[in-house]
């Protein structure tokens, strides 16, 4: 048995104590400090409650402005134009005088006329009064029958030339008046097509100017039959509760801005046509200041029906997953993420319909999907449209500071 020498034992035990200490005070760090590390916090998500509500169905439509009435100006005698009276682009009344034709030769057929008439009076006067000698002889029985009604011939035939003496100065005069062309419709006139000096003439082919009536205006669209019959059918299943013909209607312009004026649905055509396969619609909208002009590209939308019981979410809650179906983050009763495939529906301002797979009261996941995944823990808070939820302090007080 060897021999151990004590002294050296005891250096060795000495030498050992502060590792063994050095490594049961890390261990019990260790220990410590795991069971002082604080868990992760749910992430906070603002939710959108989802309630059923009534939704009305409303369609954009690509269309375009007409006037409602259009005239063109034309000259109803020939002769040459010594007078353009309007200023172009500027609004004009019915019967206000737009150009002026040389009346010269109008004025002298008025006169010839008048002397015409004044003949056949005479002529009339000098008939009656024969006339009226014939039978004062027939009745004393001075003369024959027959003279008396030789007088009475020609006294019907002076009655007749002066009716025609009269007929022909009404015409004189008529074109005389004609001389001064005039306004059909109240509206606005584009720009003149001819010139002072023009000669004219009452079968020219082209006009002399056009107005066009531009209060109120047509906006003309259309939609697609598919469309149509869907909403038709919709209806007859009572899922909609408006009739498409009493259909309240809005204009959009160019820029995206509303028109400030509704429109009313004047008719529907009967017809499709064959080419595009779409149905022709007409609505009509005030225009006092003159903002809708011909041509105009506008969006019209269309009311056609209200949509009962309908659930829909903001646009930003629906996702989609790998495959690009359509899905929901809903929150369940254990606070809980739960995603929901679903089926969209149409568009409805800034919010979607969802058609399929989404109940009445369902918490929907609408903003912080950053940090979330099926089955994580949230904090749901109500979401508002301005992007912060209505209890996140923080988030309130960072858009005050910004």
């Amino acid at each position: 048995m060897p021999r151990i020498h004590l002294p050296l034992a005891l250096a060795a035990i000495l030498c050992l104590a502060p590792v063994l200490a050095a490594c049961n005070d890390s261990g019990e760090a260790q220990e410590k400090g795991a069971a002082a590390a604080p868990q992760r916090p749910p992430s906070p998500v603002a939710i959108v409650t989802v309630e059923p509500e009534r939704i009305p169905i409303i369609d954009e439509l690509p269309g375009r402005i007409s006037p409602t009435r259009i005239a063109e100006v034309r000259p109803r005698v020939s002769g040459i134009v010594t007078d353009r009276v309007f200023t172009q682009g500027s609004r004009v009344e019915a019967g206000d005088v737009l150009y002026k034709i040389d009346p010269a030769k109008f004025k002298v057929a008025v006169a010839q006329a008048e002397a015409s008439l004044a003949r056949a009076k005479a002529e009339q006067l000098r008939a009656q009064q024969s006339a009226d000698r014939q039978k004062q002889l027939l009745d004393r029985k001075v003369i024959a029958a027959q003279a008396y009604e030789t007088a009475n011939a020609t006294l019907a035939q002076a009655d007749a030339t002066v009716a025609v003496a009269q007929a022909e100065l009404e015409a004189a005069q008529l074109d005389l008046e004609y001389a001064d062309v005039k306004a059909p419709i109240s509206g606005r006139i584009g720009r003149a097509l001819i010139t002072e000096g023009a000669l004219v003439s009452a079968n020219n082919t082209e006009p002399l100017a056009t107005i066009l009536q531009l209060d109120p205006v047509y906006a003309d669209f259309t939609q697609s039959v598919r469309d149509l019959m869907a909403l038709r059918k919709s209806l007859k299943m009572g899922a909609l509760a408006k009739d498409p013909g009493e259909a309240p209607v809005a204009l959009l312009l160019d820029d995206g801005s509303e028109y400030g004026h509704p429109g009313r649905l004047l008719f529907s055509e009967t017809t499709v046509d064959r080419t595009t396969g779409q149905v022709i619609l007409r609505a009509e909208f005030p225009n006092p200041d003159g903002d809708l002009l011909p041509g105009l590209y506008v969006r019209v939308q269309i009311e056609q029906g209200q949509q009962e019981n309908a659930l829909a979410v903001p646009q930003q809650a629906v996702r989609h997953d790998a495959g690009g179906n359509a899905q929901l983050f809903v929150v369940n009763d254990e606070s809980k993420v739960e995603p929901r495939p679903v089926e969209t529906g149409r568009v409805v301002g800034e919010r979607w319909i969802i058609s399929e797979g989404l109940q009445p009261g369902d918490r929907v996941i609408v903003e912080g999907f950053q940090k979330i995944g099926p089955g994580a823990p949230v904090a749901p808070q109500p979401w508002k449209p301005d992007g912060t939820a209505e209890s996140d302090p923080t988030a309130a007080d960072a858009k005050k500071a910004g």
